[in-house]
């Protein structure tokens, strides 16, 4: 019943012309800086939100005041890790590694629903981290031309690895040819990881993904190995800082993870094998560590039950709880995290699930709520454009019937989701 009356009350107020300035006006406002507005007023002009007004602050002439004070209000979420291409089918349950052979319509089809089921969870911002094809660039710029509702897409293109290594897609049928786009990111030497990075970022990519080290979920391939080379992950960080941008890490083992911090990344992925010294490095070098510290149950109770493959099984035990342990010596240490799901290994719009287990290993709901937002966008270094209610910033913004800050879950089931003025849902 609160969804249809949340529902109703957008509903109307989406007829509002786009271009005339909204108040909505909610029970509190959580902003990704941790201050919290009671009574607090969200302007919306066209796309772009104004600022956020206190219950006493006078609003702009002419603008539409719709109530929403039985909701709280916090900015549209960011997940600084997904996977927003995989083929993931729910009802057939089959694995999204297998996204080869798929018909290319049905993938297309499937990724439109993966956009939006991510969107109606309140995640209007994603940082995507795996398509090795590019399909993710074309994914993207589908969502931004306004061919299908999605969330704003940043994204890798493809990503630099070795050979065999944990970013080669491999999870397949032995008589299935695959694709030689599938291996535009492999590399044997530092030359060929610059000219690799280099080819990615002209060919639409927004940042590089390095495979430093070796992956669960593919075959052959063992977390705490590290794959590429120093020497590869400093040539494709310079390149990247030459043109603009920026490489992120995908590395569980401790050696990795410090190598790609060495070697001038600016986030890393997964870190599940995190020491003491990986962690002062980090904060040395205001490296942000995204930790995926959900779907490691996720695999292991559907992975199990579906009968994925042992080695995944195995590797995933083998991590989940040491990541977690790294993860809480993080937040301890006051090191920078960003909230990153690896959402297509499990069922997208379960993201928001992590919350409760980032708060279980030693973040306050504020902090997890601010990896969501305003530390997000500045490891997406959009700092001030999403993530956030300041002026200026996209009008994206999540409603939800309830206080996450004393109860982190209520952004699990949200109520309303608004990106860049419009209703979503």
């Amino acid at each position: 019943m609160r969804t249809l009356v949340l529902a109703a009350t957008l509903v109307a107020a989406a007829h509002v012309s786009l271009a005339q300035t909204k108040a909505l006006r909610f029970g509190a406002v959580v902003e990704g800086t941790g201050r919290v507005v009671a009574n607090g007023v969200i302007i919306v002009d066209g796309d772009k939100i104004t600022r956020v007004a206190g219950p006493r602050d006078p609003l702009p002439a002419g603008a539409t005041v719709i109530d929403l004070t039985r909701y709280t209000a916090i900015p549209g979420m960011i997940d600084a890790h997904t996977h927003m291409t995989y083929a993931w089918d729910p009802a057939s349950g089959t694995d999204p590694w297998r996204q080869p052979q798929r018909a290319p319509a049905e993938v297309s089809r499937l990724q439109r629903l993966n956009a939006l089921h991510t969107l109606e969870t309140g995640v209007t911002t994603v940082r995507d981290l795996g398509a090795s094809n590019y399909v993710d660039v074309a994914m993207r710029d589908s969502i931004n031309a306004g061919a299908y509702p999605g969330p704003r897409m940043f994204v890798a293109g493809g990503y630099i690895t070795t050979p065999g290594g944990g970013g080669e897609i491999d999870a397949l049928a032995p008589d299935i040819p695959l694709p030689e786009t599938f291996r535009i990111g492999e590399v044997h030497n530092a030359s060929e990881a610059r000219d690799r990075a280099r080819y990615l970022l002209d060919h639409g990519a927004d940042f590089i993904k390095l495979i430093a080290t070796g992956a669960v979920l593919a075959l052959g391939s063992e977390p705490g190995a590290l794959e590429l080379s120093p020497e590869e992950m400093k040539a494709a960080c310079d390149e990247a800082k030459l043109r603009g941008s920026y490489c992120i890490a995908h590395a569980h083992g401790a050696e990795g993870i410090k190598a790609a911090i060495r070697a001038g990344v600016r986030t890393i992925e997964h870190a599940s094998y995190l020491d003491a010294e990986g962690i002062a490095l980090a904060k040395a070098n205001g490296v942000w560590l995204d930790m995926d510290v959900y779907n490691g149950d996720y695999i292991n109770d559907v992975g199990t039950r579906q009968g994925w493959p042992a080695e995944y099984l195995r590797k995933n035990i083998e991590t989940t709880d040491v990541q977690r342990r790294g993860f809480a010596a993080a937040v301890k240490a006051g090191a920078k995290m960003t909230f990153g799901t690896d959402a297509g290994v499990y069922p997208y719009g379960l993201g928001a699930r992590q919350f409760a287990y980032m708060v279980r290993y030693g973040m306050t709901p504020m902090q997890a709520i601010q990896s969501a937002t305003s530390e997000a966008a500045r490891a997406l270094r959009m700092d001030g454009k999403v993530g956030s209610l300041a002026p200026g910033a996209y009008g994206d913004f999540v409603a939800a019937k309830g206080d996450p800050l004393s109860d982190i879950r209520v952004l699990e089931r949200v109520d309303g989701v608004i990106k860049e003025g419009r209703l979503i849902r």
